[in-house]
């Protein structure tokens, strides 16, 4: 019923579910009826697990077992709450650095920031519930195993986590190419989270009104963006050179 990255079977993801297995998205098979399947709707809407309702043959796609229209994806990691993960943070650092990413949806991408992340002294990394890349064994590889070293903590909207992060006293700085100013020209030396927005339309409009600051890359070649995996390592590496000339 179970393998290391996924369960098939309604009672299977309800007893996951009770287990408190690390469940990243459940898929359930559209039109799907009976008082088990809405036993287990009730459970995942309990426990804040993300779920998707998909055509049969998603589900088909996903597993040839026998899936009674329910697949359930299990991270290899344990993912904790944005307020664990900033007070546990807090009470340790007096100059923390955040990562905020802003629906990354591309595995890969996400592991290699999760991998410089970790090289850069990361101290945690936000993502939103709906809509994000999921941690997969291809994360995994592509992170060099550095999604086991770095916090990671799930939100409902990351607008919210911008809002607690700067009454937690932690500015936030939006990595965009709709400003004036370069990363040159912006402070990482104070507590900061940087946001990285996804691969095809950068940060959401909303979230870049909110942050404190936005900062670009100056880009002296004809294409117009990097790849947001390595605008991430530069900004990262920046906010390490600035914070080694104060110490």
């Amino acid at each position: 019923m179970k393998n290391t990255e996924q369960i098939y079977g309604i009672r299977a993801v309800i007893e996951a579910i009770k287990s408190n297995e690390p469940i990243d998205k459940v898929f359930i098979q559209k039109g799907l009826k009976g008082d088990l399947s809405r036993d287990m709707e009730t459970l995942i809407r309990k426990n804040g697990i993300t779920a998707s309702y998909v055509p049969i043959e998603k589900l088909n796609r996903l597993t040839k077992n026998n899936h009674q229209g329910v697949v359930a994806n299990i991270s290899p990691i344990t993912f904790l709450t944005m307020e664990e993960l900033v007070e546990k943070t807090l009470e340790t650092k007096t100059t923390p650095l955040f990562l905020l990413l802003d629906q990354l949806s591309d595995v890969r991408n996400f592991g290699a920031i999760i991998r410089t992340a970790e090289c850069t002294g990361v101290d945690g990394i936000i993502i939103q519930k709906k809509g994000a890349a999921p941690v997969t064994a291809d994360t995994i590889k592509t992170s060099a195993g550095a999604a086991f070293r770095v916090p990671i903590a799930k939100i409902d909207h990351i607008k919210d986590a911008v809002f607690y992060l700067q009454a937690s006293g932690i500015k936030v700085i939006a990595a965009t190419e709709k400003t004036e100013n370069t990363i040159y020209e912006v402070s990482f030396k104070e507590p900061c989270a940087i946001i990285m927005g996804s691969e095809d339309v950068g940060i959401s409009p909303s979230i870049l009104k909110a942050a404190d600051h936005m900062a670009k890359l100056p880009l002296l070649g004809e294409i117009g963006s990097l790849n947001v995996s390595v605008a991430c390592g530069v900004f990262l590496y920046e906010a390490v050179r600035q914070r080694q000339e104060t110490s």
